[in-house]
């Protein structure tokens, strides 16, 4: 056999050994017990509202759409839908305008802030960020765009702007004071939105209807969500009563047009919970009273007419049924709903059984301020695990926390907010309180985070201790955790992590023993769409963390999910699985019990990688300890407990 012939029987034979490794290893696959496709860990996703068009622009056989201050494309040829968000390309957040140029063959997008964004029919995106970035005290909001040609003009109160579309750059800027400034600009159609509204209106892009949001909870599988907030005393908008949930597919908006069964304005709902025993029987409370559903729909409501609950006390006067302010409120293991009555006399604490549709009073006086009156804005309730209740009042007056033992009908109020130091703090907000998993209660302000040790809690004074996090540049110096920065939120992962979001700094997420800030995330260096975050909540199972903002839902794919008591061949499994030579994000073996010991070894028993889990989450990065990616093969997960128990194992498939 001549060489020529002989290299093609070596390459068939490698190709055939190829092909039965291949064989085996679909083998293996199909044989596997059977998990849903997961996101992958560290991968950003956005929840925008499209509900409310605002303007339409064709371009050819596509529509582009500017609804709820998003933007999405509709083929009218195949009647597809393509969302845009930050996640795929937009430069920002919250639209306010958008225009087509036949001429250039792109869309200008204009932000709220200023920012442009260039569309075209194929998905790219040009940013232009010259205006955003310019540094003027002027007002630099564009207020309208006209397209003439190539050329689109953006209106402002400063300056009209020539914007270019064609080479992506502002061309000229005209002051009033220029010699050229234009005194006329093109005329604006609305003849794409007169003639295609009635198509637009009828699509439904995956999303929730509103992007209002204020509080959220993560509860049977599902984010339930609320849209409205007030602040005693303080003039503030007021949005219709919005309750939205996801079920990981879809949406559900409940009931809204509820003041024409009541009499009385359906407004800022921004509390609710869910009672344990039936996901689909909801509570809710806002600036009108306390509401009941069912599957969505009003079942029963409650104000000052039918219940114990009453009107807020405005100048030594009580006001009517459109003012019992509910902000705060949470199911005991009883199925009992415990409610706090804001701003009122001689109402506070109420406890309601939905089963007799019953009313028990445990006003206290505590929770009053020196004339009787309630306090502002009670917030954040939940039981710990030791059964207290615990909630705060996030308000300048008064500020403090609560710790009740609802049996006993006891009430701890702490105000004096001094650390281990022995230094006093001047806070303004306190707006959430919750526990960690070793029992201590996390607190968050308007100056940072503190912390009440778990051996303090329920004791008549506590220390409002604050976390040292060494500088480790030799110099033996240590920061207070987060000093300065203004708290809203607080969630608590699977692996006893911190998830701290801001009023303007973004989140952050600190390691479980809180020496370590893990993430620090903004609009500036990550998909986060707004650095104003209103709360956050986080998907135990698949540790999904969800950031409630002023422009809407994002959220985040950790690396930490709710552990299990026990790992078995059941609840424990890896994906990507197979690895395919494409994948090159992490490998995450989900299902495991709290702090596991974790080993990826090699078919000869070489060890590859070995860690802790977060929670029940453990990741691996495909590479071995050099940093090399790893060859072709099954790869054996092995685990044992926290304690050295045995665990179980399982196989992650890597093709190359």
């Amino acid at each position: 056999m001549n060489d020529k012939y002989r290299h093609r029987s070596i390459w068939n034979q490698l190709i055939s050994i190829r092909q039965i490794w291949l064989i085996a290893l679909s083998f293996f696959i199909f044989h596997s017990s059977f998990n849903p496709a997961k996101a992958q860990v560290g991968t950003w996703k956005n929840y925008l509202a499209y509900h409310e068009v605002q303007d339409i622009q064709k371009a050819g056989d596509y529509l582009f759409v500017l609804a709820s201050n998003g933007l999405y494309q509709y083929n009218l040829n195949d009647q597809s839908i393509y969302t845009y968000d930050r996640t795929n390309g937009l430069s920002d957040t919250h639209i306010t305008h958008i225009a087509w140029s036949q001429q250039a063959k792109r869309l200008i997008a204009v932000y709220e802030d200023s920012n442009i964004d260039l569309v075209d029919i194929n998905g790219n995106v040009t940013n232009i960020a010259a205006l955003y970035n310019k540094s003027t005290t002027e007002d630099k909001t564009v207020t309208d765009v006209r397209i003439d040609g190539i050329y689109a003009w953006l209106v402002t109160n400063f300056a009209i702007l020539k914007v270019n579309l064609q080479k992506a750059e502002i061309a000229e800027t005209y002051t009033q004071n220029h010699p050229e400034y234009p005194t006329s600009l093109p005329e604006k159609s609305t003849a794409d939105y007169d003639k295609y509204i009635s198509i637009v209106s009828a699509l439904k892009p995956l999303g929730p209807d509103y992007n209002h949001f204020y509080e959220s909870k993560f509860l049977n599988d599902r984010l339930y969500t609320t849209g409205g907030f007030f602040i005693s005393g303080m003039p503030d908008p007021q949005y219709p009563g919005i309750i939205q949930v996801y079920d990981g597919n879809d949406w559900t908006t409940f009931e809204e047009n509820i003041n024409e069964k009541t009499g009385y304005r359906y407004i800022d709902i921004n509390c609710l919970d869910v009672m344990p025993s039936n996901p689909q029987y909801v509570i809710a409370g806002g600036r009108t009273g306390v509401y009941e559903f069912i599957n969505g729909a009003l079942i029963r409501y409650h104000n000052q007419d039918n219940s114990p609950l009453r009107g807020a006390i405005d100048r030594g006067k009580m006001l009517s049924n459109n003012y019992v302010l509910i902000s705060t409120m949470k199911f005991d293991s009883n199925g009992h709903l415990w409610v706090l009555n804001n701003q009122t006399e001689g109402v506070t604490l109420l406890e309601f059984d939905p089963s007799e549709n019953k009313w028990t009073d445990h006003h206290n006086k505590v929770l009053t301020n020196d004339n009787g009156i309630g306090k502002h804005a009670f917030r954040s309730m939940f039981f710990d695990s030791r059964g207290l209740l615990w909630f705060v009042n996030d308000n300048w007056v008064e500020p403090a926390v609560f710790c009740c033992d609802t049996e006993n009908d006891v009430v701890v109020k702490y105000d004096n907010f001094v650390n281990q130091d022995g230094t006093r703090y001047n806070i303004n907000w306190i707006t959430c309180v919750c526990e960690d998993k070793e029992g201590n209660i996390w607190v968050g302000t308007d100056v940072g985070p503190f912390m009440i040790q778990k051996s303090e809690v329920g004791e008549s004074s506590v220390t409002f201790y604050q976390v040292k996090v060494p500088r480790n540049d030799g110099s033996n110096l240590a920061d207070y955790l987060l000093s300065g920065v203004s708290i809203s939120s607080i969630a608590i992962d699977g692996g006893n992590r911190k998830w701290f979001g801001s009023d303007n700094a973004g989140a952050f997420l600190i390691s479980a023993d809180n020496m370590e800030q893990i993430h620090s995330f903004n609009t500036s260096n990550s998909k986060l769409i707004s650095d104003n975050i209103a709360s956050i909540a986080i998907n135990p199972a698949s540790g999904e963390v969800f950031f409630l903002s002023d422009y809407g839902l994002c959220s985040y794919m950790s690396d930490a999910t709710e552990a299990n008591e026990t790992m078995d061949d059941n609840n424990v499994y890896a994906y990507p699985n197979p690895v395919t030579p494409d994948y090159t994000g992490l490998i995450t073996v989900t299902g495991l019990s709290y702090d596991a010991d974790v080993k990826v070894t090699a078919s000869n028993g070489a060890l590859i990688a070995e860690g802790r889990s977060n929670g029940g989450m453990f990741t691996w990065d495909g590479c071995d300890s050099k940093g090399r990616r790893v060859a072709s093969g099954i790869y054996m997960v092995i685990t044992a407990t926290k304690s050295g128990d045995k665990g179980t194992v399982c196989k992650i498939a890597v093709i190359n």
